[in-house]
């Protein structure tokens, strides 16, 4: 049986999906869990592209030529403003991680939760 190269890719998404999932479960340090975080917001990404991928449609633009198939520019749009609220989320997190390493000389969440005195 031979794999075909869009077999492939898809595996690499998924792959990348899990990898990032698991991250956020299992890793104790929070920069660590923001990283995975973005790990797997990135395969999402990718798996959305991938799946949106075809051949033999042309830019929306208007011309003089015959209608042919075009990609629809929605999509894209939403894709692109997923990309940017994942990187302001980001950027908010690792925000609220340095306001946590102020008090804090360890960012595992163990630590920080046996020292946290409500």
């Amino acid at each position: 049986m031979e794999l075909g190269g869009s077999t492939i890719l898809y595996a690499c998404v998924y792959a990348t999906i899990l990898m990032g999932f698991l991250g956020i479960i299992f890793k104790e340090n929070l920069v660590m869990k923001i990283i995975a975080m973005d790990v797997m917001s990135t395969g999402v990404v990718a798996l959305f592209v991938l799946v949106a991928a075809r051949t033999g449609v042309r830019t929306p633009i208007l011309t003089a030529s015959p209608l042919t198939p075009y990609a629809d520019p929605v999509p894209q749009a939403v894709i692109l403003t997923a990309i940017v609220i994942g990187f302001s989320i980001q950027a908010l997190m690792l925000v609220g991680v340095m306001k946590l390493a102020k008090d804090n000389p360890t960012l595992e969440i163990r630590a920080i939760e046996e020292e946290y005195r409500p």
